[in-house]
């Protein structure tokens, strides 16, 4: 009952939205191109709670150092479709795969994956290795992921962790978002991410489906195919702790790590020139 009083994202919602829409397998996925249209293409691949306008902080930066950046949110956030069932790794790579095909873009791009983004990029790179020519993880999972105390009760109790993610769920989230190291604008935007249907069931088979996976045989994979990993990390994060990172470090040691003082898990937000002058560092 509690969902069903949320609206739905319909068309007059989404006439509002930047950007385009592409018709895919699960449904309309929205997305938006960045930067010269002759430049090498970045694939950005976003989280489990914040669509694509995480990575307004970042743009700036990232067109003017010549890329062709695409967004795009992942179904269930943002402007893009609710479709039912379950959020394993296989729905989120069918997305990507149909975005790509859909847009036409040719092997060869760089791949940047954030939080449960970095688990999709992973994945994506490790099933088809020949695609992305190099891999950037921001705080990502796939190794160690510590949820608050609503979340994993959510995750681990079926039906009744469902009643509780509902009832309980989007306040929470948004009072993450209310003390969130971020502009304004995108904290009021993920406070109201809440308010809509599908939303928070969303989040909730995200965390007991992909987020559940350690991702040890994928980095390892990418390690054997020689595929160019950086890892950037924000070294107060809690979400993604620093075990994760000689976790990464133990699946493929050829990865360039970096860890960014002072920043906590919203480090794309809260930190963009740290990030992008690592990104710099680590793309020579």
């Amino acid at each position: 009952m509690l969902e069903r009083r949320k609206p739905d994202m319909d068309d007059m919602v989404r006439g509002t939205a930047p950007g385009a829409f592409a018709n895919l397998s699960d449904g309309h996925t929205h997305y938006q191109w960045h930067g010269p249209d002759d430049g090498p293409v970045l694939v950005c691949v976003h989280g489990l709670t914040t669509p694509s306008y995480v990575w307004e902080p970042l743009l700036p930066g990232l067109t003017e150092a010549g890329f062709r950046v695409l967004t795009y949110d992942l179904y269930g956030r943002g402007f893009s479709d609710r479709p039912r069932g379950a959020q394993t790794r296989s729905f989120f790579i069918r997305q990507m795969r149909d975005l790509l095909a859909d847009q036409g873009v040719a092997d060869g791009f760089t791949l940047m994956g954030y939080s449960m983004g970095g688990s999709i990029a992973a994945v994506f790179t490790a099933e088809e290795p020949q695609r992305a020519q190099r891999l950037i993880l921001l705080a990502p999972a796939g190794m160690v992921h510590s949820p608050s105390r609503v979340a994993d009760f959510a995750r681990r109790t079926p039906v009744l962790g469902d009643w509780v993610m509902l009832a309980f769920g989007g306040r929470e989230l948004r009072q993450i978002a209310k003390q969130m190291p971020a502009p304004q604008s995108i904290r009021n935007r993920l406070g109201a991410e809440t308010d809509w249907r599908g939303y928070l069931p969303a989040v909730l088979s995200s965390q007991r489906d992909l987020l559940a996976e350690e991702l040890e045989e994928e980095h390892r994979a990418i390690a054997q195919a020689q595929i160019p990993v950086s890892a950037i990390w924000g070294a107060l994060d809690t979400v993604i702790p620093p075990a994760a990172i000689g976790k990464l470090t133990e699946w493929n040691r050829n990865t360039h790590q970096i860890s960014v003082p002072d920043a906590d898990h919203a480090l794309v937000m809260s930190h963009p020139d740290e990030v992008l002058a690592a990104m710099a560092e680590t793309l020579g």
